[in-house]
């Protein structure tokens, strides 16, 4: 618990004057200005720079002497490339196409995922998906590959946007179901791709620190009854810690699964 009151006092210093709960101005946490520009190096831009530092060492480190004979490292990383190779790709995309797009969505899910896991692990304590951002630029990353794919496929976009429609319908609904399907494609589908993963992350990392800072104010009054109020709220606070840590591997695996059934989707001869 010790651990966790720390973190969350890094996310959310409380100053004498500070006040419960949190506002909107909490979570704007700039590092330092950008010379010569209007613009700042946050602390999530840190942790998301850490991350990719973590994978590239963690990668680097149980492959660099790969043998047919696994070592502990090795093994570990081969399970989590294994889950995103056949749990994934494969099924979602197909065991004829599927292999090309392995590194993609291995990377994804693993990139994901330790960003979701920095909410709970301290010192860091601060999901880098909370900020809407880094959802946005993954899912624009995604967009980009599966219209690729799509087009690629086709042969050019206007077969693409005509593979958009199922075989056999009357002419005079083709245009209707053309809407909907360009809405489905271009809109709705980022759309809700980036919103799903902020969303998620964004509020459980408001409950966590509701339940832990909130529990920490309530002691912090010395008045005996409040001060017996906090020890329950520290406990659902470790509770939906536990919680948390199920949600942050759904949510990295939801994202990755639904893009490699994008990508399946736009490999398809039908759509």
């Amino acid at each position: 618990m010790s651990a966790t009151m720390m973190a969350a006092g890094l996310v959310l210093p409380m100053a004498e004057d500070s006040h419960f709960p949190p506002t909107p101005g909490d979570f704007w946490q700039p590092l330092f200005a950008i010379p010569g520009t209007a613009y700042y190096f946050t602390r999530p831009m840190l942790l998301m720079a850490i991350a990719t530092v973590m994978l590239v060492i963690w990668l680097w480190v149980t492959t660099r002497r790969a043998t047919v004979v696994p070592g502990r490292g090795q093994w570990y990383t081969e399970q989590v490339y294994n889950f995103a190779r056949n749990g994934v790709a494969r099924d979602m995309i197909g065991s004829k196409d599927f292999m090309p797009f392995v590194p993609f969505l291995f990377s994804l899910f693993v990139f994901i995922l330790l960003n979701n896991l920095f909410g709970i692990i301290p010192p860091f304590q601060n999901p880098t998906m909370a900020r809407i951002a880094f959802p946005i630029g993954l899912t624009a990353i995604v967009y980009v590959v599966y219209h690729w794919v799509g087009i690629r496929k086709q042969g050019s976009v206007g077969r693409y946007l005509g593979s958009m429609l199922p075989a056999g319908l009357p002419g005079w609904i083709k245009p209707f179901i053309l809407l909907l399907e360009l809405i489905t494609f271009f809109i709705t589908r980022p759309l809700t791709l980036a919103l799903r993963l902020f969303g998620n992350m964004f509020a459980g990392h408001m409950l966590l620190v509701v339940f832990i800072v909130g529990g920490w104010t309530l002691f912090e009054t010395y008045e005996p009854a409040l001060m017996l109020v906090a020890i329950p709220a520290w406990g659902l606070g470790i509770a939906l810690t536990a919680f948390e840590l199920l949600v942050q591997f759904l949510q990295a695996y939801v994202f990755t699964l639904l893009a490699a059934s994008y990508i399946g989707g736009a490999l398809a001869d039908e759509h």
